[in-house]
């Protein structure tokens, strides 16, 4: 018993030694052995290491895809001198953490205000390049990625790579929101004016055009006319003068039919013939011409 006692003591003091010696590293960290505050050792793969008990100590830092998200707005100007809240969210990974803490140390704090300071002066120089319009939807897409592309080139000096920029949301400020709408009225109504102008002179070109085509269509219809009735009545002369060859009396007794048929077409028509005048030949014997 008294030999078993030592052996379990020392036993115990190997597993401590142990204990203290063996960290794991998960997938999703890097570590950093440091030595009296100075870093011997970078381990990026993960599993089991060892280190000096008492002498060496081990910080992680994050190697998954982080995100800087913005709990307050961010005032801006626009190029039309509008004011702006701008809501932005930034997603980095440290990819070089041994520089990522010569720069910042293990207070990854100071590596997001750099971050967040960067990109919102950039946004501060993007958006007084541009109008409320082009921020909103009309090249935004082009400012993010522009920003995005400046700040990863700083972030870059200290181990990090940039790999998103955007903007969540983007308000217009209550003065700015009515300066805005009436802008937007007075774009309306100019546009309105335009297409009213537009719909004008194409109504007026189309009734142009239609009056033309009246008018060509009714000239057109009336030589048509004028032509069917001088050959109309080339056919009657010619049936005329055929029957006046054939029945000389029955031409002129007809013919003087149609001209009774026009002198008393009215009752209130007023004639003064001589009763024996030849007009009334017919009128008084219609064999009269058949007598002589």
């Amino acid at each position: 018993m008294n030999r078993i006692l030592p052996v379990l003591s020392v036993l115990l003091v190997i597993l401590f030694v142990l204990s203290m010696s063996m960290f794991t590293v998960d997938q999703r960290q890097y570590a950093v052995v440091f030595q009296f505050s100075e870093a011997k050792r970078v381990i990026k793969d993960p599993g089991l290491y060892f280190k000096i008990p008492m002498l060496q100590d081990v910080r992680f830092f994050d190697k998954r895809i982080l995100t800087i998200d913005e709990d307050s707005p961010a005032r801006i100007q626009t190029i039309e001198k509008m004011n702006v809240k701008a809501n932005s969210f930034i997603k980095y990974q440290i990819v070089d953490v041994e520089r990522f803490y010569k720069a910042v140390g293990v207070d990854q704090g100071k590596a997001v205000v750099r971050l967040r300071n960067t990109v919102n002066n950039m946004l501060r120089d993007e958006f007084g390049k541009r109008t409320v319009q082009d921020i909103i939807y009309g090249k935004r897409n082009e400012v993010m990625e522009h920003v995005r592309k400046v700040a990863d080139e700083d972030a870059a000096r200290i181990g990090i790579r940039v790999i998103d920029v955007r903007i969540k949301r983007v308000e217009l400020e209550d003065s700015t929101l009515v300066s805005v709408y009436e802008r937007m009225q007075s774009e309306r109504k100019a546009v309105a004016n335009q297409l009213r102008a537009e719909g004008s002179a194409e109504g007026e070109k189309i009734k142009a055009d239609a009056d033309r085509q009246r008018v060509v269509m009714m000239a057109d219809a009336y030589n048509k006319a004028q032509q069917l009735k001088g050959e109309g009545d080339a056919k009657a002369a010619a049936i005329y003068s055929e029957a006046f060859g054939k029945n000389p009396e029955f031409y002129s007794f007809y013919k003087s039919l149609d001209a009774y048929k026009q002198s008393f077409a009215k009752k209130s028509d007023l004639m003064v013939v001589d009763p024996s005048a030849d007009f009334f030949k017919y009128m008084k014997n219609p064999r009269a011409g058949a007598a002589k």
